[in-house]
Order: C-alpha cells, then sequence, then structure tokens
C-alpha cells in the first residue's frame, strides 16, 4: 500500500490559485474550467526532479504544469485534446520559457491515448516526471457572476465545459473514462525513464447523490497499467495561517454544502486533493542494477503490462466529506 507519513500533506495553497497565477498566464487562460492549482505541480516538480529533468503532462490544459516546469529549470511536455487549451498551454509554455531563460517547452495536440505517437521520439523512456489530473466531467462547475456584476437577477454561470466535442473524455461516462485514463497511464509508463514517477491528483465527486471514490479508481488504473503505487499524499487547496485553515471554497461548493446539509447529509468543503504516486520500477540488468542517477541504456527495456484489464470504482452514499 502507498505510505501515509506526516511529510505527505503538501502546504501547496499559501496564497489563491489566482494569486499563484498572477503575471505568469496570457489573457484567456482563466477561462479553462479545471485548472491544476500551480502550488501543486510545483511542488510535485521539485521534489521528484532535478533541473535539466523532463516534465510531462499528457492532459495539460493550459499548461499549468508546463509552467510551473520551466520557471523550476526543467524540461516541459504537454499534449492537450482541445485545439483552444493547447493554443492557451503552448503561448504560456512560451512566456514562461522566455521568463525562465532555460528549459524547452512543446506542446502537442491530441489524444493521450496515441501519446508515444504525439510526442517527439527522443522524449521516450526519458521523462523523469508526470503530472496530470483526470478530467472531472460534469462535476466542474466553472465559473459564476452574480447580480452585482451583470445588472440582472440571478446567478449567471460560465467557463464551465472543456469543450463542446462529445469525443472529449470529459462527457464519457465513468466507466469509460477510467478505461481511458488506464489506457493513458500505460502511455504514460512508456514514455517515464525507469525510475521515474508520476503524480496523479484528483478528489472524489457526487453523481446522483453517490460519491464516487476517483482517488481509488486512480489508484486501480495506475496498477492495471504497470505502474507501482508508491505514496499517496494530501495537497491542501485551503491556506494554513496560525494552525488553523483558511479555506477558499466556490460558489458552487457552499451552494453544494449548504444544499446538502439542509437534507441532512454531512458535507463539508474540499480543503485538498488527493495525490497518488507512482513509480516506474528499475528494470535488472545483465550486469546489475543502474547506479543511482540517470538509468543506462541497458536498463530502459521494461515488461510492459497490458493496461485491458477492467478497472473498478467504488461508490459511497450518506455522509462523505467532499463537495
Amino acid at each position: 500500500m502507498p505510505r501515509f507519513a506526516s511529510d505527505s500533506v503538501w502546504n501547496t495553497a499559501p496564497t489563491s490559485a489566482p494569486a499563484q497565477r498572477k503575471g505568469r498566464y496570457v489573457p484567456g487562460s482563466s477561462a479553462h474550467p479545471a485548472k491544476m492549482y500551480p502550488g501543486i505541480a510545483a511542488h510535485a516538480i521539485a521534489t521528484y526532479t532535478h533541473p535539466g529533468d523532463l516534465v510531462l503532462d499528457p492532459m495539460c490544459g493550459i499548461g499549468t504544469t508546463l509552467v510551473e516546469a520551466l520557471h523550476l529549470g526543467r524540461n516541459a511536455l504537454g499534449v492537450e485534446y482541445e485545439p483552444k487549451w493547447a493554443t492557451l498551454a503552448s503561448l504560456n509554455a512560451r512566456a514562461a520559457a522566455q521568463a525562465s531563460g532555460t528549459g524547452t517547452g512543446i506542446v502537442r495536440c491530441g489524444d493521450a491515448r496515441r501519446l508515444t505517437d504525439l510526442a517527439p521520439a527522443d522524449a521516450r523512456g526519458e521523462v523523469a516526471l508526470v503530472v496530470t489530473s483526470p478530467p472531472y466531467g460534469p462535476s466542474v462547475h466553472g465559473q459564476v457572476r452574480s447580480s452585482r456584476e451583470t445588472g440582472e437577477p440571478g446567478v449567471v454561470k460560465k467557463d464551465f465545459r472543456y469543450s463542446h466535442d462529445r469525443a472529449n473524455l470529459a462527457h464519457v461516462s465513468t466507466d469509460r473514462l477510467l478505461h481511458a485514463f488506464t489506457e493513458i497511464l500505460a502511455q504514460c509508463r512508456q514514455m517515464l525513464r525507469p525510475g521515474g514517477t508520476a503524480v496523479i491528483t484528483t478528489r472524489p465527486w457526487r453523481e446522483r447523490g453517490e460519491l464516487i471514490d476517483l482517488p481509488s479508481a486512480v489508484l486501480a488504473a495506475g496498477k492495471a497499467a504497470g505502474l507501482h503505487p508508491t505514496e499517496r499524499c494530501v495537497a491542501m487547496l485551503a491556506g494554513i495561517r496560525d494552525s488553523r485553515l483558511v479555506t477558499r471554497p466556490s460558489f458552487f461548493q457552499m451552494k453544494n454544502v449548504r444544499d446538502a446539509r439542509r437534507q441532512g447529509i454531512p458535507l463539508s468543503v474540499v480543503q485538498h486533493e488527493d495525490v497518488i504516486v507512482f513509480a516506474k520500477r528499475l528494470v535488472k540488468t545483465d550486469s546489475a542494477f543502474p547506479r543511482a542517477g540517470r538509468p543506462t541504456h541497458a536498463a530502459r527495456t521494461a515488461h510492459e503490462p497490458s493496461p485491458a484489464a477492467g478497472v473498478r470504482y467504488r461508490t459511497c452514499t450518506g455522509g462523505g466529506h467532499h463537495g
């Protein structure tokens, strides 16, 4: 089982997500409905890589992982299905590379299930770290504009869709999503160098009153893809001041919590992301295990398990703690 220790709680939100993004992203980036917290990506990159390493996000959105990698002196590779977000990711990566003065950022537009075909040939087996998150689909709430902003009664919802393309994984059922995500992780395993790390951030969501245990499903998907689970961590979405949490819930989080409590369901505001950490196993060669540092070429051929094994997810009814 993955370990859970005191150092597995990541203090990744000392400031809000907009404050962390300020000055680092081109106009239009804020419209993406499910952006990763920059602090989460930065913590993973600083923990599991060294300057000059290659970092990959197979579903990179507006390029948060790439931007943080480049600012930390790493190289970055991203794949994004939606042309709109891929363009923004490329612009954000270019700006980050220019600001840092080190590293190269590459974005390819396409389906991450074809990751090894889309990525540069010389990147296969060279990735030190994968950082990504599965799409949350209908659970994404986007942003709202209040009556005070619009001058009209009620609340207007905006920026709550990844796209209108029904082939996008954000629109498929949970079972299909998990099967596809297993395929993507299997592709990531081929991109990783032996001993490389994959960090997946996720959280449960509710579907027709049931809590979908997505973190456990991601754990199962990683195993089915041939990755070895090593840690299960918590990445804070709330700040910590004077040993107390400073929550920053969205409008819809607060609404969902209040609605649930009126129905007698003890829901609470989401305070963290679950972080599942996997490793690509080192492979023993005829001579010996490779020494610490960059693996030798002889160590770069691993057993390739099939991702076809079924992935199951669990649902929980009643009093879950995530909104």
